[in-house]
């Protein structure tokens, strides 16, 4: 094997030019792919991440009512309320925290600046559901809901926004002309899956936003904790039964309300992230088999060329395997040569997209070592047939080839 490797590396060198080219190929294609699947393997963790900020075993309940009428078509009523929440939290055993919530988009201000944000009433539980901790200050108890006290905790977003470097625990805002005291400040979370900035929030109690900024009585949504995540199946059917019974809904009628598993929410976008590394893969798969195209190429011209060379091997006693092993070993150390270079360039070009792209990338070892062992394969496929070719001349026509 030694002697076949020498060889081989003897007819790549004596075109040096055209060899360069083939492995450029190679190396382009194992680059590619190896950036591509880091590019998609980074985002892919960067989605697991910002599931993780949504937080663990989360249902989302959604009020939504479609009533069909001869005169009217389809109207919408919101039908869920505080009542149904605590219900919920009291008699849905596979439920472990409960949170009312409504939302609105409104101006906040402190001092002479403003800023535009989401305001959302949010019940006592709300961080534990979120697993959001308290950057500083504490977070809005059962007192300042009872009471419907106007006290607010921001996210770091508006607190960067509106206060700077102050510290803004015990400062006032105000909202629609309403003061309100900051009791807290929420830690950072960062963007959630769909691209929203999680800390461009104040939070306040639901009853506050209710009767004070909204001036509502229901609910818009109902956040709910399952006590583990086998359980989320269970409280699905605990709070569906519960909210038909509690709604008097007939055996007929559909529910006027929808109630949403995190997991499975994050289940369709770590798929969707699968679907892409797959993807990206796959494009740059399509570029290395360009490159075993032209290895197949160049190894047929080079039989061509080398005719004579190998009908004198055959007479001095080669046998077809000898002649079959020497170009495939030509191929694959071509392949090779290439997958090497390949891989430099892809981990490379990885660390030059995390730093100056700005674009999450992940390199894993298995991607490069599976790279590396597929341009191997690349060669040994491509090169095989000019390999086999060449091992079936018939040495004496080879001999008499010009």
């Amino acid at each position: 094997m030694p002697a076949l490797f020498k060889i081989a590396l003897r007819a790549i060198l004596r075109n040096k030019m055209r060899s360069s080219l083939t492995i450029l190929g190679i190396v382009i294609g194992v680059g590619t792919l190896i950036t591509m699947v880091s590019i998609g393997q980074g985002a892919k963790g960067m989605v697991e991440k910002q599931l993780e900020s949504l937080g663990t075993n989360v249902l989302i309940i959604i009020p939504i009512s479609t009533t069909h009428t001869a005169t009217r078509g389809t109207t919408g009523t919101i039908t869920l309320t505080a009542e149904d929440a605590f219900a919920i939290e009291n008699e849905c055993s596979a439920v472990s925290y409960v949170s009312p919530g409504v939302r609105t988009f409104t101006q906040v201000v402190f001092g002479n600046l403003n800023w535009t944000t989401s305001v959302s009433g949010v019940g006592a539980d709300y961080h534990i559901i979120r697993n959001w901790p308290m950057e500083s200050g504490r977070f809005i108890n059962q007192q300042d809901i009872n009471i419907m006290a106007k006290v607010c905790v921001p996210g770091q977003t508006v607190v960067i926004n509106l206060f700077g470097t102050l510290d803004p625990i015990d400062k006032w805002i105000r909202v629609n002309n309403i003061p309100f005291k900051v009791i807290g400040v929420l830690s950072a979370k960062g963007q959630s899956p769909i691209g929203q900035d999680q800390d461009d929030v104040v939070l306040m109690p639901y009853t506050t936003v209710q009767r004070k900024i909204m001036g509502v009585t229901h609910i818009g949504v109902t956040l709910a904790s399952s006590v583990s995540a086998e359980a989320r199946f269970e409280a699905i059917e605990q709070i569906t039964s519960l909210l038909r019974q509690r709604h008097r809904l007939r055996p007929n009628e559909e529910d006027d309300f929808t109630v949403i598993s995190q997991v499975e929410f994050a289940s369709t976008i770590m798929e969707t992230s699968h679907t892409m590394t797959v993807l990206l893969g796959s494009i740059a798969s399509v570029s290395l088999i360009v490159g075993g195209i032209g290895i197949m190429n160049i190894m047929l011209v080079s039989t061509t060329e080398r005719t004579r060379e190998i009908g004198i091997r055959m007479a001095v006693g080669a046998r077809e395997k000898d002649i079959l092993f020497q170009f495939l070993t030509e191929a694959t150390v071509l392949s090779s040569i290439g997958g090497v270079v390949g891989v430099i360039l892809g981990v490379v070009l990885s660390k030059l997209i995390f730093y100056y792209g700005e674009w999450p990338s992940l390199l894993s070892p298995l991607s490069v070592a599976v790279a590396f062992l597929f341009s191997n394969m690349v060669g040994i496929f491509f090169g095989y047939y000019p390999a086999r070719k060449a091992s079936r001349l018939n040495p004496i026509d080879a001999l008499r080839y010009e």
